[in-house]
């Protein structure tokens, strides 16, 4: 499979061959519990105090009284502490030390991300991820000279140069978030646009970094997750030819 090599002005300067782990089978159920590990893997516990709903002092007056045998206060006869009372505890609250993290099988995490990174050189399921491909550009995009961007200007113009402009408003149009994480640091949710990998993040990532949706990862940072962002394969990526070039020395899958 080959693909087109593009400079940093747009134009097609080349054409290269992809390494043999682009020619990976596409599993997208090993990728979605792939992410799904990496998703619960970053949950953090948490769980109600031990002590909620129990600082009070109650206790069940027992039969004759012609009332339930819930635990009440004294003199008032309030219902206390028990479930389904006033200011009670809960039957089932959240625990603390209950474990969240999941495990995977080292074969099958090294096969999901194998297979997200064969799915990004798939036009149909890039574009059916959402990225707006223009005709004619080839995925994965490879650039000759992109390790050497180092203003934001610069990354800017390689990107409307290959025709993702469009791509750019699809992650710069950002949506409010719903729910209590507007007040929590987190009030939009932004897109995921290209995945730039380089083989040294320095200078790219500074020319990458104020673009939504852009990210910029090395390749031993690769990994099920960054490439298929909520289990969905196909996500548009960018290449440095020298990243392409210690990629093609992974072992591929047999």
């Amino acid at each position: 499979m080959k693909v087109n090599v593009y400079d940093t002005s747009g134009k097609v300067v080349g054409e290269v061959e992809l390494p043999p782990v682009f020619e990976t089978p596409l599993r997208p159920d090993l990728i979605r519990r792939a992410v799904r590990v990496f998703q619960m893997n970053r949950r953090q516990p948490y769980g109600a105090s031990p002590e909620a709903g129990k600082r009070r002092v109650a206790e069940s007056w027992g039969p004759g009284y012609g009332m339930s045998r819930v635990p009440r206060l004294a003199r008032t006869g309030r219902a206390a502490f028990a479930p389904g009372t006033v200011g009670g505890r809960r039957a089932h609250p959240p625990r603390a030390e209950k474990v969240w993290a999941r495990k995977m099988n080292r074969k099958e995490r090294r096969l999901a991300k194998l297979s997200a990174l064969a799915a990004t050189a798939v036009p149909e399921l890039v574009r059916a991820r959402g990225h707006r491909v223009p005709e004619g550009l080839t995925v994965p995009i490879v650039v000759r000279g992109l390790e050497g961007l180092e203003r934001v200007s610069q990354a800017k113009e390689l990107l409307l140069a290959l025709g993702l402009g469009e791509e750019l408003e699809r992650a710069h149009d950002r949506k409010m978030r719903a729910g209590k994480g507007k007040m929590r640091g987190r009030r939009y949710r932004v897109r995921k646009s290209v995945l730039v990998v380089v083989s040294s993040k320095e200078p790219a990532e500074r020319a990458f970094s104020n673009i939504p949706g852009v990210e910029v990862l090395t390749p031993r940072e690769l990994n099920a997750e960054v490439l298929a962002p909520g289990g969905d394969p196909g996500r548009l990526l960018m290449l440095s030819e020298e990243a392409l070039q210690e990629i093609g020395g992974w072992e591929p899958w047999r």
